[in-house]
């Protein structure tokens, strides 16, 4: 049996012979598995920044929206039907044992004017529950409080992007803003939040208290009316509960029947993550279906080369079994090549695949995370795909009689 280290040194003088030949060989495999890498470090670096994005929302965190179908990501000012009063807000937070807190939002896009600057930003009224519903910390100052809820008080809790924006590097806590030429006293910066899944950021906005948005600043069509409600579970676990009593408790509240259409919706993030993720899984699939194709190719190219190549040395392989090679030796030697030639491909495609995942992530600005079983993987199938492709070749290159392949010009 001929040795594999012998066959291998003898593999790589095959293909030194013939260098452009082998890699247009070779370009198959490559482009397969540096699909497979790009693929893998994409999705996975996808799938980190769509669960960090709806993580930044909050844990736990169910929203309710007016109307009987509310889209993810619609804009909590944007609501066309009104039916959600701050009422509700407060009988979600009472008299749902599975719910932790619930904050009201009222709130629109408008112009900000802070000394000779001006920003337009959305500004949105809320409670005090809202910051830990959405599990977001000062940076600086405080919060605003229940008394300064009740009386409309004309503060305000800035994100840094809004403050960066009018104020520069100026030192913001005290400072008079002026939102729909109301002045608002500036008595927190909230740390920063980033993009939400929609992609825009979270940062760029300015919080009041509810009933300053609703009779100070924009004024209600409709009594206590709110935009959204945003409740926070109890628990992970708890969130089916908890969606559970807010449709009893609001159907109840709304005066709506069994066979009624609701005029609120419930949503929860575990669905639109998994939303997300079904569609992310989905543009995986056909990209790995591409990969696949790609492999196929190349592992046809890798059998036609070496069809070629059993042709070409078939006096080399009747002189080997003049001396003394066996059937097994002459099928080894070959599927060796085979495999040497597939496996070299893969580790070009690796190294090329890393590089790519590298070059993708910094021009898109989405992360990529290099997956170490996924090169191992990807090297091992292409080994596969030598084998597989190259196993005809070498079996006819066995099966040759020496005294004919000798005669063989």
């Amino acid at each position: 049996m001929i040795n594999p280290i012998d066959g291998i040194h003898i593999a790589f003088s095959a293909l030194r012979a013939n260098v452009m030949r082998s890699l247009l060989t070779m370009l198959g495999i490559v482009i397969g598995v540096l699909a497979v890498i790009v693929m893998v470090a994409v999705g996975s670096g996808a799938r980190e920044l769509i669960g960090t994005q709806i993580r930044s929302i909050g844990s736990n965190l169910i929203m309710v929206m007016p109307g009987a179908v509310a889209q993810f990501g619609a804009s909590l000012g944007a609501a066309s039907v009104h039916t959600l009063t701050s009422g509700d807000a407060e009988a979600i937070g009472k008299d749902c044992p599975a719910v932790e807190l619930a904050a009201p939002i009222w709130g629109q896009v408008t112009q900000v004017v802070y000394g000779n600057r001006n920003w337009r930003t959305r500004v949105t009224g809320t409670t005090a529950d809202f910051f830990p519903v959405r599990e977001w910390n000062l940076k600086f100052g405080r919060f605003f409080t229940r008394k300064e809820e009740e009386r409309a008080a004309k503060v305000c809790l800035v994100g840094t992007t809004a403050i960066e924006s009018l104020m520069g590097n100026e030192y913001p806590l005290g400072k008079m803003i002026r939102i729909q030429n109301v002045p608002m006293q500036v008595i927190g910066v909230l740390e920063s939040k980033g993009q939400s899944p929609r992609g825009e950021d979270q940062d760029d906005a300015i919080y009041v208290p509810l009933k300053t948005a609703q009779y100070r600043l924009f004024g209600t069509p409709f009594r206590d009316e709110v935009r959204a409600i945003l409740v926070r579970a109890k628990a992970p676990e708890m969130i089916p509960q908890a969606e559970k009593e807010i449709n009893e408790l609001l159907s109840r509240r709304h005066r709506i029947g069994r066979t009624q259409e609701k005029d609120f919706s419930v949503r929860n993030l575990t669905e639109i993550l998994e939303t997300a993720t079904r569609s992310l899984n989905i543009m995986t699939t056909l990209l790995g279906s591409i990969a696949a194709i790609s492999l196929l190719v190349g592992g046809i190219g890798i059998m036609n080369i070496m069809l070629v190549s059993v042709t070409e040395r078939t006096r080399e392989i009747g002189i080997r079994m003049a001396v003394g090679a066996r059937s097994i030796d002459v099928l080894a030697q070959f599927l060796i090549e085979a495999v040497v030639l597939s496996m070299t491909g893969g580790l070009f495609g690796i190294v090329l695949g890393v590089a790519g995942s590298y070059i993708f992530a910094r021009v898109s600005g989405w992360p990529a995370l290099i997956n170490i079983w996924a090169m191992i993987i990807a090297l091992f199938f292409s080994a596969g795909v030598g084998v597989f492709f190259g196993f005809y070749p070498a079996f006819k290159a066995s099966r040759l009689h020496p005294i004919q392949a000798l005669r063989y010009e």
